[in-house]
């Protein structure tokens, strides 16, 4: 029997504690798939766009496959607001996004500020930006850059990063944090 002393197992806490563990995943998967086993096996993202007004809060996961139509709308939802293009956008960086997500243990949508980038759109922020990759993960479907106003770009960094998942950016200065599902690597931007 618990007393006031003893610390109850929630549900909540033993998810806490299994993506604190979960480290391996398949080799041909994301890690970030790991963060999210156990959670009934569904999975859930949350995203609005201050460029476009819209937002999107959809499982697009349940019981070991994506649900097509809405990964179909979550292509759309991440598409290059500057040209309308569309691309898929990789399952994998979804994953990424939400076992942070989940590890932030927020009810906030992220932000998004950039998905797929066409590469025309990818060529004119080169141009202008600093630190934009020639061959951006974005160009790919494989990138998002977002952001949460209840939590800073350091903590949504230390969370990307523990997922050990694929490319996490850390930008101070503007206010986001780069994820996205190509080789394992950190950095300053």
């Amino acid at each position: 029997m618990l007393n006031q002393n003893t610390m109850a197992l929630t549900r909540r806490g033993l998810l806490r504690a299994f993506a604190a563990t979960a480290i391996t995943a398949a080799p041909t998967f994301s890690r970030a798939a790991s963060f999210l086993r156990g959670a009934g096996d569904i999975r859930r993202i949350a995203m609005y766009s201050g460029r476009s007004g819209e937002s999107i809060d959809a499982v697009y996961w349940i019981e070991g496959k994506y649900i097509p139509e809405v990964m179909t709308e979550l292509y759309s939802f991440m598409r290059d607001w500057r040209t309308g293009g569309v691309v898929p956008i990789d399952g994998r960086t979804i994953d990424i996004l939400a076992a942070t997500h989940n590890l932030l243990d927020v009810s906030e949508p992220y932000m998004l500020l950039s998905g797929y980038r066409s590469p025309q759109t990818n060529a004119m922020l080169r141009e202008n930006t600093p630190g934009v990759a020639k061959n951006s993960l974005h160009i790919q479907g494989k990138a998002a850059d977002v952001r949460l106003s209840n939590r800073s770009v350091g903590q949504i960094y230390a969370a990307a990063t523990s997922c050990a998942a694929g490319g996490v950016g850390r930008y101070n200065r503007s206010n986001f944090v780069h994820m996205d599902c190509g080789d394992i690597r950190t950095w300053n931007g």
